[in-house]
């Protein structure tokens, strides 16, 4: 099964700022939820483990990143992604690309397209849910993604004791059911929000 998202995320930061962050594998993701780095095999290979949690039930990928692209001159960055659970029952891959916009001084905008397969017991939850779900993660990654650049930024204007670094983020399981809930709640809204119109 494959899904293709496009998505594009308003951040609080010059442009320059937030390429600098974007370039920066480990930082990026440790900002998407459930994700971490393991090893950095070389500048263009790294390894890595996304966990995800339904319930009292756990997966767990292991798998490899390879950075593709990195263009200054576009501020393009382009990974790709695989890896299997613990028990090889389930398989995904991503093929994603990302890109900063300038829209000012101080804003910029995050653009990214990917590719996701899925397969195995993974791939038995339809597009439509991993579409919703995939939603969800992408706004909390850019959330946290545009809090770290802004910080990036006023670090850099401002002497290093001014300003303190934010806390890396503590590695956690994406939550599947807190997922499932903000979907329902924002379908919520939609559906009541087009009774309104």
């Amino acid at each position: 099964m494959k899904v293709q998202l496009e998505k594009t995320f308003p951040v609080p930061a010059s442009a320059d700022a937030a390429w600098s962050l974007l370039q920066d594998i480990e930082a990026v993701a440790g900002r998407m939820p459930g994700a971490r780095i393991t090893e950095r095999v070389d500048a263009q290979h790294y390894k890595g483990t996304v966990a995800v949690k339904f319930g009292p039930a756990a997966m767990s990928f292991r798998g490899e990143v390879e950075v593709m692209v990195v263009d200054p001159a576009t501020r393009t960055l382009r990974l790709v992604g695989k890896g299997t659970d613990a028990t090889g029952g389930s398989g995904a891959a991503m093929d994603l690309t990302a890109r900063i916009d300038p829209t000012g001084a101080a804003a910029c905008t995050l653009v990214g397209t990917s590719e996701v397969s899925m397969s195995g017991r993974a791939a038995a939850f339809g597009g439509r849910m991993m579409n919703s779900v995939a939603d969800q993660i992408l706004k909390q990654f850019a959330e946290s993604f545009a809090a770290q650049a802004q910080a990036r930024q006023a670090r850099a204007a401002a002497p290093q004791a001014a300003v303190p670094a934010p806390a890396a983020p503590k590695p956690t399981h994406l939550n599947a059911l807190a997922l499932a809930w903000a979907i329902l709640r924002d379908w919520l809204r939609s559906l009541f929000a087009a009774k309104r119109a």
